[in-house]
């Protein structure tokens, strides 16, 4: 009797959970349900090594990372260093020919011109006789950033391309470069130039060679 009772407690309900662990797929003789999660798993995975988008975003987001990671040391945070370089490159621009050229909102530029300001990166002026037009420029110490930044960009870049030949270097740009000439086109995105787009690469250098030529 006392067995009995022992069996009773320790299982109550054992035909009842029985029945329903059976019917949960992936039970112990349930095929179809584990084909079912088989395939379920499958496509959650990642694209992976097949898609061309996964592995570039992966790439971009490491790259990314790792310049965000060096820009620290310099007071900087990813993404202010385009607006470094644009400056350092246009010599002065208004703010509304700075947040055309970085692609964003000029709500979004002045901020960021605002925070460089404060780290004494950026000067602005009123232009003379008309003071709604305000122009920035990079003050010596803007200057000493980009340069800075330009040898941060040629290192990262070397860790990026370690391995890759002159050749290999060229095609990738060019095939990046028609990449996002692509997505631009199909998105209605305007003004979509990138410098070095007529670039030529060494094989169609040679097929346009004349036999003979010197």
């Amino acid at each position: 009797m006392r067995a009995a009772d022992e069996r009773g407690r320790v299982e109550p309900h054992g035909d009842l959970t029985r029945a329903v662990m059976a019917s949960l797929p992936g039970a112990s003789g349930d095929r179809d349900g584990e084909r079912s999660m088989s395939k379920s798993d499958k496509r959650l995975r990642p694209p992976g090594a097949k898609s061309v988008g996964w592995a570039l975003v992966q790439a971009a987001r490491l790259h990314r990372s790792r310049v965000g990671d060096r820009l620290t040391s310099l007071d900087l945070f990813a993404g202010q260093e385009q607006v470094v370089q644009a400056l350092a490159a246009a010599g002065t621009m208004t703010m509304g020919d700075l947040a055309a050229t970085l692609r964003v909102r000029p709500p979004t530029a002045s901020k960021t011109i605002s925070r460089l300001a404060a780290l004494g990166f950026v000067e602005r002026r009123a232009e003379a006789g008309d003071g709604r037009i305000v122009r920035v420029r990079l003050t010596e110490t803007g200057l000493a950033k980009a340069a800075a930044i330009e040898r941060l960009w040629d290192e990262v870049e070397a860790e990026l391309l370690d391995g890759f030949d002159g050749k290999e270097k060229r095609r990738l740009r060019k095939l990046l470069r028609k990449a996002a000439r692509n997505l631009a086109e199909v998105s209605g995105v305007t003004g979509h130039e990138v410098e070095g787009d007529s670039e030529m690469d060494e094989d169609e250098a040679d097929s346009l060679a004349v036999p003979g030529a010197l």
